[in-house]
């Protein structure tokens, strides 16, 4: 087979990511705290960029010019031939996932670009690697105790109890809310919160999530399997061993002096403060992006937090001044680079908030039940949900609920909490709830008799003659995260009761 060489012309559709494209995804999912140490390096490093307060108190406005000035940084005002070719108002980069975000347009990168991106890889602004940003970040408490929670709890509304609890532990590892004041903001039931705190005070490291010594010491004994009458005899007198006073002890005890000894190096043994090993992180405060206040009629008003939003001005005055001095090219390149690059962070900046309240606003509307009747209220939700709802699409969505947090009446909130599971109709109707299907398992499970107990895939016959098309794995994964036992075991618990009351 002879090689030959040929031109060939095709003609194809591809997605380029211009650096403001990647800048402008960076800027949508990231937190607030981020966002504002992002702005404040990017007014070190652009001249014609300034806060909203530094730009008040420089201006003195008086007269016509003073009021010119006042508007100067509003980039809609700047003249056209200043503002470049990406000022348009109607100008707007459209994003890869459907939303639309301000950019200087173009693929070449600006002399007054950030290499945010960049630097977000492991590069410097310089474009040397930057190892500082390949060490791998150190886990907090809330952030271990979180991911033991995934696993352990399946159903929404308790996984959303569970966070709220892990919200309140201290960096010693104490839940430092009473549970009552919990059930009323969350309109739990108490045994579903008890049942929630004790799957908690399980997770590692042993004898977190306790409300006091006593029983953050007893966790740990019980995980020993030391935890015998007179041990609990000895943490329900604590005082005494503070004070040594052993005579008390061994009568409160039932124990001789020996093995009074032996059990209080034991308890010596064990760790008082088990938080205390996600310690060295520092714990930064949640500060809601979002607002939500009950409103007369029923309804829910949804508002930005206008303490969190970065308020920045294109210094136009400055830039007039500067480029009347510009001598040669090069300068006037960098300054209308510059000068593109800030108005193009203001509108990313509105842009970004205005789609945070939009996707907030349609999470209040689709779960509000949650907001008006408690957590038990919760409906099966996803992102094609929200994002069909606000004409959007699902990765945009998934940017805007990531680090961002939501008050509320009943708690601060991520917005991704509000996300549930929902299973599909054998009829094509309306989808059934995560929890509902899982109640309907629960109930048959709960009504079998002992000559007829429910296998997996009678219990997924039934649900599908019931409308509910569901798959045998997700029966017995329901099953499991209920810690319900397999059909085999429940048998034998069965029959051997019935030969007992026999």
């Amino acid at each position: 087979m002879a090689l030959s060489q040929k031109l060939e012309l095709r003609q194809s559709q591809a997605l380029v990511m211009t650096p403001q494209l990647m800048q402008a995804i960076k800027l949508l999912q990231l937190s607030n705290l981020d966002l504002a140490g992002y702005v404040e390096s990017e007014l070190e490093r652009n001249p014609l960029l300034e806060s909203a307060e530094e730009g008040e108190a420089a201006r003195a406005p008086d007269g016509a010019e003073g009021a010119a000035e006042e508007h100067s940084g509003d980039w809609e005002q700047a003249p056209e031939s200043e503002r470049g070719e990406a000022s348009e108002p109607g100008d707007a980069v459209e994003m890869e996932d459907g939303s639309g975000t301000g950019g200087p347009g173009g693929s070449e990168l600006p002399a007054g670009y950030s290499e945010w991106a960049a630097a977000g890889g492991g590069r410097r602004h310089d474009g040397e690697y930057n190892l500082e940003a390949f060490v791998s970040v150190e886990r907090t408490l809330a952030d271990h105790l979180s991911e033991q929670l995934a696993l352990a709890v399946a159903d929404p509304a308790r996984r959303m109890i569970g966070q709220y609890l892990i919200n309140l532990v201290d960096e010693t590892g104490y839940l430092t809310s009473d549970l009552g004041q919990v059930c009323d903001r969350l309109a739990a039931p108490p045994a579903d919160v008890e049942a929630v705190l004790a799957i908690l005070q399980s997770f590692d490291p042993p004898g977190v999530c306790a409300r006091h010594l006593a029983e953050c010491l007893s966790i740990q004994l019980a995980e020993r399997d030391r935890l015998d009458p007179a041990m609990q005899a000895l943490l329900r007198n604590l005082d005494l061993v503070a004070r040594r006073d052993l005579p008390a002890l061994k009568k409160a005890c039932g124990v001789g002096e020996e093995d009074l000894i032996e059990m209080i190096a034991e308890v010596r043994a064990l760790n008082p403060k088990p938080g205390l090993a996600f310690g060295t992180t520092l714990v930064q405060p949640i500060v809601p992006d979002v607002f939500v206040r009950a409103a007369g009629d029923g309804t829910f008003m949804v508002e930005l937090n206008s303490e969190t939003l970065p308020k920045v001005l294109v210094n136009q005055s400055y830039y007039a001044q500067v480029a009347k001095t510009a001598r040669n090219d090069k300068d006037k390149s960098y300054l209308n680079e510059c000068l593109q690059t800030a108005t193009w962070l203001i509108r990313a900046l509105d842009q970004r908030a205005r789609t945070i309240l939009k996707v907030s606003s349609e999470i209040v509307r689709q779960q509000d039940g949650f907001f008006a009747y408690g957590v038990q209220h919760l409906r099966p939700l996803n992102l094609k949900t929200i994002a069909d709802a606000i004409s959007m699409h699902e990765s945009t969505v998934s940017r805007v609920t990531a680090n961002k947090y939501m008050a509320t009446s009943r708690g601060i909130f991520e917005l991704k909490y509000f996300f549930t599971a929902a299973i599909a109709a054998a009829d094509g109707s309306e989808a059934h709830s995560a929890e509902a299907v899982r109640h309907r398992i629960r109930r048959l499970i709960e009504a079998e008799s002992p000559r007829e107990v429910l296998s997996d895939d009678t219990i997924v016959e039934k649900l599908r003659g019931a409308g509910i098309e569901i798959a045998r794995r997700t029966v017995a994964k329901y099953r499991e995260a209920m810690r319900i036992p397999s059909s085999v075991q429940r048998r034998r618990e069965k029959q051997g009761s019935a030969h007992a009351a026999v």
